[in-house]
């Protein structure tokens, strides 16, 4: 069916509260930068679990509801197609083809062991494909990406994030101990790091206190890792869409693929051309991260913290064996690359 028509004047009580919930998230955001040193819980997450606490104590009312569904659905299929200008084909090239298959295959067979684990924990088809992305690519972006591809309710992303994130920061607190404890090289430790920690700044984080070989080699594997999206987002399209086998016409390409999904890939290309200029980079990673920010504020609206308690346990526990199993996996690349 096609989407209802909204006016600015329908829009506009739901943005706003979201405007506003975004705000109060990069203003924790950055408090916590100014008491800690750093932010263990980003504006993407705080705006989650603060939308969801106003959810709790307060029911907004039939005005909000369009404002809030569309930042939810549009602000965030807006902000996937700018999140493609953050990588380019030059970091891929770079990272060298054994490297880059290895990559390939550690997202493909992370995604499917830890659906496989999410399913036997009895979580949801959705979920459990949530938190296989998440794990598997780029932890909160890659969920946040994913949701409207698999049409996954505002429950399922939330639970997703929230418990991913969490234990995001406690990967990175210990990733460090554990290349100590295997006596792994920087260059070693750089490709564990790049492709088992979920956010670009969180890989820096945990790869500085091994030195600056680390954080290059971590950084451009999450980069190569993180191109992975594109692929999983199209698969996940095609998959979610496919029409039963009695369906009385085939659906078009449009129909298939979302055209975000094809915005997102476009503007890979556009990156790699190397025509924009870094301020416009810049502006688009911005806007991008003000954009997820709002859509995750209007999923946290959205939750009924219910569910997401019923599920916190059977998350968590999916995503402590999901890590494992990755970091085992991702040991094993580097040893069978023979990388020193």
């Amino acid at each position: 069916m096609p989407a209802p028509a909204y006016t600015i004047r329908d829009l506009a009580p739901g943005l706003a509260l979201c405007a506003v919930v975004a705000a109060v998230s990069y203003a924790g955001d950055a408090l916590e930068a100014q008491l800690c040193g750093r932010a263990w819980l980003e504006a993407l997450v705080l705006s989650i679990l603060i939308g969801t606490a106003v959810r709790t104590v307060w029911a907004p009312s039939v005005r909000f509801k369009a404002g809030v569904a569309f930042s939810a659905k549009n602000l965030l299929e807006i902000a996937v197609v700018l999140l493609g200008l953050s990588v380019g084909a030059a970091a891929v090239i770079a990272a060298g083809p054994a490297l880059i298959g290895g990559i390939a295959l550690i997202v493909v067979v992370a995604i499917g062991v830890s659906y496989g684990i999410g399913r036997s924990f009895g979580l949801p088809h959705k979920m459990a494909m949530l938190v296989a992305c998440g794990n598997s690519i780029c932890g909160n972006s890659a969920i946040a990406a994913a949701a409207p591809v698999i049409r996954a309710d505002g429950d399922d992303v939330a639970t997703s994030i929230a418990f991913t994130a969490v234990l995001g920061v406690i990967v990175v607190l210990l990733l460090p101990l554990v290349a100590l404890a295997l006596h792994l090289s920087q260059v070693q430790y750089g490709i564990f790091a790049g492709l088992t920690v979920y956010a670009v700044p969180q890989v820096i984080a945990a790869t500085a206190p091994l030195g600056a070989t680390s954080v290059q080699i971590g950084t451009l594997v999450k980069l190569v890792r993180v191109l992975m999206l594109g692929p999983v987002l199209l698969v996940l399209s095609l998959t979610a869409r496919a029409e039963p086998c009695n369906a009385r016409r085939t659906p078009g390409f449009q129909k298939l693929v979302p055209p975000f999904i094809l915005g997102f890939m476009a503007m890979i290309i556009v990156r790699s051309t190397g025509l924009l200029p870094p301020e416009v980079l810049g502006w688009a990673a911005t806007a991008a991260s003000g954009l997820t920010v709002m859509a995750m504020a209007a999923l946290g609206l959205s939750v009924d913290i219910r569910t997401v308690a019923k599920a916190g346990l059977r998350v968590t526990s999916v995503v402590v064996l999901s890590l494992l199993a990755l970091g085992a996996t991702s040991l094993a690349l580097i040893f069978l690359l023979g990388t020193r």
